[in-house]
């Protein structure tokens, strides 16, 4: 046994039997560092990046405080976005798995009211979500912590960055002085400093040395001087001659979005654009496509992208500099996760060679230099995603699972369960990621056949894919 298996923790048999099939080896070092602290009952501070692994940290440390019995809301995680919600809440689920009938809801901004309220009314263990949706369901009396023991808040400096500190304190007050409090930032500015000094109890600090250091390691990157004539169209250039299979391409504006949005889409590449302008039934149609390799370029601002933990990313764009420069360290961290290798290409005007400075000096090295001249492309044809997504008009509402459409494709539709990628389900719809090759063929027989006993309307969610067939 080493130091870092999670058989030396105080878990259940149970607990550690599931995280051994969930394929969960080895603690990772904020894992190591905060879990035996919060297992103990000790408020934890933990300075943890995105892709740590602070979900399952403290993930793990509710679930053991939790009492399956009692159907009320034991434990509450503050998340900056709804997207990053959807992933705790997810991730809490498949460690719940240990446990029977742990019911986790989603309480975000952007969804209907009504059905979470229904939800509520249910019961619940354990509650995720947006700070703005749970000071609304705390002021309609829809949301009761008097029975939690748990609070969890996760990238709580993104938060302040959105402006949620007063929602963070006010739901803080309503919270019991008797509990436990985890606390999860990438950077500690005075507003997280603060909330630490209010609302908890004598925390533990951890803080994994090294950490950003080590994943930078494996990431490899390269800069490109332009000019602002030359800085959209070096992009696809980038794109042909590394040829990634998945990118987030970083933008300062949203204009900027929208314009490299058109260039990628008029030279064939998939595309899709991320930023605050976006309804939120388009953004999480984004986030699906481009989460399960439907899309091989993601155009994002900072904002937009915010709480994103896109799995095997395989590089990052700068397409502008960004002005602050942990940002551009939080950018690129989003590729090399888990060790694999990672690339990271930026682009850089003579204005703003005073931020790479800037960021030379934080990273402790400097930038690689290329010539743009010097990119060719490299052999193969169109850089297209090896994935289609298809959108089907009924979820959870319908009972549909995501068993049920995976035995629908490889069933009567005749498909292998190796054509088939992630699926989705919704409150309303469905997403099914399928071989692209097969994307269409997969809408007529589905469209043909039944699930669930009933005729369903299918369609691709492929309006900008269809330009680069």
């Amino acid at each position: 046994m080493t130091d870092t298996a999670f058989s030396r923790l105080p878990l259940s048999p149970a607990m550690l039997s599931n995280l051994e099939q969930l394929g969960y080896a080895q603690m990772t070092p904020i894992q190591a560092a905060s879990l035996p602290l919060a297992l103990a009952g000790h408020d934890v501070i933990g300075e943890a990046q995105t892709g740590s692994g602070k979900t399952a940290a403290f993930a793990i440390a509710l679930l053991h405080r939790l009492r399956a019995d009692l159907n009320r809301v034991q434990a509450l995680v503050l998340c900056p976005t709804r997207e990053l919600a959807d992933q705790v809440t997810q991730e809490i689920r498949r460690l719940a798995r240990a446990a029977d009938n742990i019911k986790v809801l989603s309480l975000c901004g952007g969804s209907p009211m009504k059905p979470q309220i229904e939800s509520l009314s249910f019961g619940a263990h354990i509650a995720v979500g947006t700070p703005g949706r749970l000071i609304d369901h705390l002021e309609r009396d829809t949301l009761d912590l008097s029975a939690l023991n748990t609070l969890v808040l996760d990238e709580a400096d993104r938060m302040l960055d959105m402006g949620f500190l007063e929602d963070i304190k006010a739901i803080a007050r309503r919270a019991p002085a008797q509990r436990q409090t985890l606390l999860f930032s990438a950077t500690f500015p005075e507003g997280v400093k603060d909330i630490a000094a209010k609302f908890m109890r004598e925390p533990q600090t951890v803080k994994v040395a090294g950490a950003t250091s080590a994943a930078a390691s494996t990431i490899r990157q390269l800069a490109y001087e332009v000019t602002e004539a030359e800085r959209l169209d070096a992009v696809p250039r980038l794109l042909r001659a590394f040829r990634p299979e998945s990118t987030i391409a970083f933008c300062n504006t949203k204009q900027q979005c929208r314009d490299l949005e058109a260039v990628l889409a008029a030279q064939g590449f998939v595309a899709l654009a991320l930023h605050g302008d976006l309804e939120q039934r388009d953004r999480d149609q984004v986030l699906i496509q481009f989460a399960n390799r439907s899309a091989s370029v993601l155009v994002a601002t900072d904002v937009a992208a915010r709480g994103l933990d896109i799995a095997n990313l395989a590089c990052v764009i700068n397409v502008d500099i960004s002005a602050d420069v942990e940002q551009h360290v939080h950018r690129i961290g989003r590729t090399g996760r888990a060790g694999a290798d990672g690339l990271a290409l930026s682009l850089a005007s003579l204005d703003e060679m005073g931020r790479v400075g800037r960021i030379e000096q934080l990273q402790g090295a400097e930038f690689q230099w290329q010539p743009l001249d010097g990119l060719k492309d490299a052999p193969g044809g169109p850089l297209l995603p090896a994935m289609d997504t298809l959108q089907i008009l009924g979820g959870r509402k319908e009972k549909i699972r995501p068993g049920d459409i995976l035995g629908a494709l490889t069933g009567e539709a005749g498909f292998s369960a190796a054509q088939i990628g992630k699926i989705n389900v919704t409150d309303f719809h469905s997403y099914v990621a399928i071989e692209r090759s097969v994307a269409r063929e997969a809408v007529k027989r589905l469209s043909q056949g039944k699930l669930k006993g009933r005729k369903v309307k299918v369609r691709r969610l492929a309006d900008l894919s269809d330009r680069a067939d």
